[in-house]
């Protein structure tokens, strides 16, 4: 039987613990083989980050630590270029074409996933998943409901709680020096106080 892998993106700037109970939600109750976490390269909906591609990269790997089903890509770090879904989609079939994906999303990305780049391709290549988020109602268009359904797609609904966690939260929470454990992994609270990430510029408003 072919692996079904979830796919959770984004900037990671920083990870933190609705990201991690996103991805256990979604390997419950999907029955999915594994997670795997993509931290974007250059993320197309943001600004600058207030950590960069290294250190985002190693704080998902430390929050991936004893955890068994996730798994940490570098494929959108490498590639030059800002970071797109459907690239990485594109690749990951390529290179795993017996796989079955699910992209991982909340309700937030869901929202405004027409405007993503060649959102065809990618409802024509996976199904989606969506977990609800504080003040984001799970309300898919039925133009993108259409387009999984022609592909033989669907849209799933995950049970889970709507954390108010969110890296915007962290990321202020570190510039006022305050305590970020119950935010994210304590592995991640300890390399960003190590490294003093988000204390003098904590980055912009965006992805969560």
């Amino acid at each position: 039987m072919a692996p079904t892998i979830g796919l959770l993106g984004g900037s990671f700037d920083p990870i933190h613990l609705a990201h991690l109970e996103l991805a256990r939600c979604a390997e419950g109750q999907l029955e999915l083989d594994e997670v795997w976490l993509i931290p974007a390269g250059r993320p197309w909906q943001r600004g600058d980050l207030g950590a960069d591609a290294g250190q985002r990269e190693q704080m998902v790997r430390l929050a991936a630590q004893g955890e068994p089903r996730l798994r940490v890509l570098d494929l959108e770090l490498r590639r030059s270029g800002p970071s797109y879904t459907v690239d990485t989609l594109r690749e990951l079939q390529a290179a795993h074409p017996g796989h079955r994906f699910v992209l991982l999303l909340g309700a937030d990305q869901l929202e405004n996933f027409r405007t993503w780049k060649d959102w065809r391709h990618i409802a024509a290549g996976a199904d989606l998943a969506a977990a609800p988020r504080p003040e984001h109602e799970l309300r898919p268009d039925a133009e993108l409901l259409a387009a999984l359904q022609a592909a033989g797609h669907r849209l799933l609904q995950l049970r889970m709680p709507p954390l108010a966690v969110s890296a915007t939260a962290v990321r202020e929470h570190a510039a006022q020096g305050l305590d970020l454990r119950g935010l994210v992994p304590p592995a991640v609270a300890d390399y960003i106080e190590r490294h003093h990430l988000y204390r003098n510029h904590p980055a912009p408003h965006g992805h969560p």
